[in-house]
């Protein structure tokens, strides 16, 4: 049974009694609600802060459904979409579910439990989604740059931002990948069209190529409806594939096709659908070498790679780990609306002696974790709880060296969290044993929730995934 995750949902009707039936069926299953009573209202709430699902009734004073669904679907892709129709408006629901709408309910909606399985269902398709994509920090903290190992980066990323090349992005996990695909989309002539990001390595294959290439009504089990592919709503903007090297080789095969012709079919049709899409690719595999090996076809390799880009890791830009971490720490503080702690001096020489294996992402959990220890205006070492790392049995700057168990600082000033999951090894069993003795009790200490065993963990949900995978666990 999947999680039933509490989602904050925007409901958009000009009837009141609709609206007070719809938010009370919602809340019995902890779900944050927020009535409106027509369409411009319905788009300024979302501009402000985003929802996870959005009702929507088609016909409403100021601003119809229509234009609600195709103003969201361009600015928030993410977004699920759920449309409110009468008996005689289906055709416009039909032709809403066309522009990616998840669903529609007829009215009058007299079924509390139908409304809340069908927004249960939307809600369990955005996390889906939402996991394919890079958890990497958002904005522009990555190309805070003060190594000269990172000037020729930006120069690079600025030049060809301008251009319609397509881009490959290489490094390791956490150096920023995502943030670099995103400053390349905004600094393009594409910034104001959608830019569309899904992360191969973590959905299935047949969910992964639904969700690149969509679907038309009954072409499998469940597919009840057309649905626009993520590739289509990217149209005019950007297209990023993180992960590419994990895509399996009957779908290299259909990525090279799009690449090549610029269109492409939904899964059981026959249409050919044109697109304008700007592609940027990323993997922190050696996609030269599994051509060689075989298992990344070479065609493909060359239309990604037609404009290469290396993400240098922190071990070797030390000179960008403080002004990084100063920078990280400002966002923060600003998410959580909060004034920027000070960092000392001690910290900052702390902060760069690490190799940091996880790289940004790694830092950025663990200033966070500094920020909550610390609650104050001042961040200082004692406050620095690190993960232990694979470095300690393996060279430093090795690319096997990856995050593992959480422990205290090697600062004596440090002492352990009672909240930090530990192991009893009865000083026995390697690294990776205690790795996954932790990441398996930890599980089960939240009933398999991932996102709150990650957050426990304090590690990225990402970096969890990697790790689930690494040790086949499930």
């Amino acid at each position: 049974m999947k999680e039933k995750r509490p989602g904050r949902i925007l409901v958009a009707d000009d009837e009141e009694g609709v609206r007070s039936f719809l938010a009370e069926s919602l809340e019995r299953d902890g779900h944050e609600v927020v009535q409106v009573a027509d369409g411009a209202a319905a788009l300024a709430a979302a501009r402000e802060e985003p929802f996870d699902v959005v009702l929507t009734d088609l016909k409403m004073p100021h601003l119809d459904g229509m234009s609600v669904v195709r103003a969201l679907r361009t600015e928030q892709p993410n977004v699920e979409l759920v449309v409110l129709t009468a008996f005689g408006d289906v055709s416009t629901a039909v032709e809403a579910m066309k522009l990616g709408v998840f669903d529609y309910l007829q009215k009058p909606v007299s079924s509390p439990r139908a409304v809340r399985e069908l927004v249960r269902g939307a809600l369990e398709r955005r996390a889906e989604i939402a996991v394919a994509s890079d958890d990497a920090p958002r904005g522009g903290t990555a190309l805070t740059f003060g190594a000269p190992s990172m000037t020729p980066v930006l120069a690079a990323l600025t030049k060809v931002a301008k251009s319609g090349a397509t881009v490959l992005l290489q490094g390791e996990s956490g150096t920023g990948k995502e943030v670099a695909a995103r400053f390349l989309h905004e600094t393009s002539p594409r910034a104001g069209k959608p830019f569309i990001a899904i992360n191969c390595a973590v959905l299935t294959e047949h969910l992964l190529e639904s969700e690149l290439f969509g679907h038309e009504k009954g072409s499998f089990t469940g597919a009840h409806a057309q649905r626009r592919g993520r590739i289509e709503l990217a149209d005019g903007g950007t297209f990023f594939l993180d992960e590419v090297g994990e895509l399996k080789p009957s779908l290299q095969a259909k990525l090279l096709r799009v690449l090549e012709e610029r269109s492409f079919e939904r899964l059981g049709g026959s249409q050919l659908i044109e697109v304008d899409v700007r592609w940027v690719a990323a993997t922190h595999r050696d996609l030269r070498a599994m051509v060689r090996e075989g298992t990344f076809r070479e065609d493909l390799y060359h239309r990604l790679a037609v404009f290469p880009i290396r993400l240098p890791p922190l071990r070797e830009r030390r000179e960008d780990i403080v002004p990084l971490s100063r920078a990280l720490v400002a966002e923060l503080s600003a998410s959580a609306g909060r004034r920027p702690p000070r960092l000392e001096e001690a910290l900052e020489q702390r902060l760069e002696r690490e190799t940091w294996p996880g790289n940004v992402r790694e830092l950025r959990n663990a200033l966070e974790r500094a920020m909550i220890l610390a609650d104050g205006d001042v961040l200082g070492a004692e406050h620095l709880w690190l993960e232990a790392s694979a470095s300690d049995s393996a060279p430093a700057g090795s690319s096997e060296a990856s995050a593992a168990t959480l422990s205290a600082s090697t600062s004596p000033t440090n002492q352990a969290s009672p909240a930090t999951p530990t192991v009893a090894t009865g000083g026995g069993g390697s690294l990776a044993d205690l790795e996954r003795q932790t990441i398996e009790s930890t599980l089960r200490e939240v009933g398999g929730n991932r996102r709150a065993a990650a957050a426990k963990l304090g590690i990225g949900l990402r970096t969890l995934y990697d790790k689930l995978k690494k040790y086949g666990l499930r």
